[in-house]
C-alpha cells in the first residue's frame, strides 16, 4: 500500500514509484507532507504525459494542488490540443472547460478548422445536452480565420449550425470577413486574432544569427518549453543573419538574410517532421533586416536593406503557388522595423534608412493595396 511505502521510505529513505501507486503515493505524501516524495511523484506524472492522459493528470493536479504538474498538463494540453481532441478524455470535459480551452490563444493548431473539428466532436458526444451550447462554443471559435471553402462545405452544411439563428450569424459573420474587406475593422478582435503564431509544433526555433566573431550563422536550434532543453536540427543551407522568419501551416521559413558577404534573395523552410530544409523560390529583391509577418496563409515582407540602402518595397510569397508578388510600397525606405498585424492589417513601425531613425508607423491595408502613414511620440 501507499502507507507502507511511505513508512519503509522514512526508515530508507527510498521509495518504488510506478503506473499503479503514483496517485496514491501522491495523495499519501500530500497528506502527511513529505514534500520529496511527492516532488517525485510529480516528476514522475510530468515525464509520462500524454495526449490520452493530460486532462485526467491536470485535474489530478489541479485537486491535489500542485501547481508545478498542473502548468506542465496545460502547457502539454496546448501544445498537442489537436492530439488530445481525439482522446475519450477531452470529450468528457465539462462546458467551462471546453469553453475556455477552444477560446485560448496558445492552442497549437496548423489551422482554425482543426479547433471548430474538435469543439464539434465534443457537441456531438452528447448532443441533445450539448447542442443548446453551440452558439456559445462557436463565438469562440476564430472562424474568419477558416478558408472560405471550409466555411460554405463543412461549417454552414453542419445541420446543428444550420437550425441556428445565432450560429448562421457567426457563419456570416466569418464569410464578409473574407467577401467584404472594408468590415474587417468592425469585427470583434478576437475572433480574427492568431493563435499561437510564435512556435512550430509547441516548440521555440532560433534560426541563424551572428557567433561571438561576427560571422554569419547557418545553424538552428529548437527549445523545448516542457522538457526545458535546447538541441540542434539540421542547419540551414545558407549562413543568415539578420534573416526574416515566418510560420506557416506548421513550416519554418528562412527569408534573405545577410551571409557575410551579401545581402540574400533566397528563402529556404523547414520542415520539422523531417528535420529537413528545402529551397522555395527567391524573393524579388535581396533584403535583410526587414519586417516579416503572417496574414491570411501569406508572408510579408517589409523594406529590409540590399546593401546599398534601406528599402520601401514590400512583398508577398503565397505558399500554395511558390510564387512572390510585389505588393504596395511603403511610403518611407526602412530597415530593422517593427511589424505587426491588426484587424487584417500590417503595421510597420519605427526602423532606420541609414540616415535617421523613425518614430512613424505605415499601415498596410494589403487587400485594398492602400498605404496610411501616421506618427507615434
Amino acid at each position: 500500500s501507499a502507507l507502507e511505502a511511505l513508512i519503509n521510505f522514512a526508515y530508507s529513505g527510498h521509495v518504488a514509484i510506478d503506473q499503479q501507486n503514483v496517485q496514491a503515493l501522491l495523495i499519501a505524501s500530500s497528506f502527511l507532507q513529505l514534500q520529496n516524495v511527492k516532488d517525485a511523484c510529480c516528476s514522475f506524472l510530468q515525464d509520462r504525459l500524454h495526449p490520452k492522459n493530460c486532462l485526467g493528470v491536470r485535474q489530478f493536479a489541479e485537486a491535489m494542488m500542485c501547481t508545478t504538474l498542473y502548468d506542465s498538463a496545460n502547457t502539454f494540453l496546448h501544445q498537442h490540443f489537436v492530439d488530445v481532441s481525439l482522446s475519450e478524455e477531452f470529450l468528457g470535459l465539462r462546458t467551462e472547460e471546453v469553453l475556455e480551452l477552444v477560446a485560448c490563444d496558445e492552442l497549437n493548431v496548423k489551422a482554425e478548422e482543426q479547433v471548430f473539428e474538435a469543439m464539434l466532436a465534443w457537441v456531438h458526444h452528447d448532443p441533445d445536452q450539448r447542442k443548446l451550447l453551440l452558439p456559445e462554443l462557436l463565438s469562440k471559435i476564430r472562424l474568419p480565420l477558416c478558408q472560405p471553402q471550409f466555411l460554405s462545405d463543412r461549417v454552414q452544411q453542419e445541420h446543428l449550425i444550420r437550425c441556428c439563428h445565432k450560429c448562421r450569424d457567426l457563419v456570416d459573420e466569418a464569410k464578409d470577413f473574407h467577401l467584404v474587406p472594408e468590415r474587417r475593422p468592425h469585427l470583434p478582435t478576437f475572433r480574427t486574432r492568431q493563435r499561437c503564431c510564435t512556435s512550430v509544433s509547441g516548440f521555440i526555433y532560433a534560426v541563424g544569427g551572428l557567433n561571438s566573431s561576427g560571422d554569419s550563422l547557418n545553424v538552428a536550434e529548437v527549445f523545448d518549453p516542457v522538457g526545458n532543453f535546447w538541441e540542434r536540427c539540421q542547419p540551414m543551407r545558407t549562413a543568415r543573419s539578420r534573416v526574416g522568419v515566418a510560420v506557416v501551416n506548421g513550416l519554418l521559413y528562412a527569408l534573405g538574410g545577410y551571409d557575410g558577404q551579401s545581402r540574400l534573395s533566397t528563402v529556404e523552410v523547414y520542415n520539422p517532421e523531417t528535420d529537413t530544409w528545402v529551397q522555395v523560390s527567391s524573393m524579388n529583391s535581396r533584403r535583410s533586416a526587414m519586417g516579416t509577418v503572417v496574414i491570411d496563409g501569406h508572408i510579408y515582407v517589409c523594406g529590409g536593406y540590399d546593401g546599398k540602402s534601406s528599402l520601401n518595397s514590400v512583398e508577398c510569397y503565397s505558399p500554395e503557388t511558390d510564387r512572390w508578388t510585389v505588393v504596395t510600397e511603403m511610403s518611407v525606405s526602412r530597415s530593422a522595423v517593427g511589424v505587426t498585424v491588426f484587424d487584417g492589417r500590417i503595421f510597420v513601425s519605427g526602423g532606420h534608412d541609414g540616415l535617421q531613425i523613425f518614430n512613424t508607423v505605415s499601415l498596410n491595408q494589403s487587400e485594398q493595396a492602400c498605404l496610411v502613414l501616421c506618427t507615434f511620440v
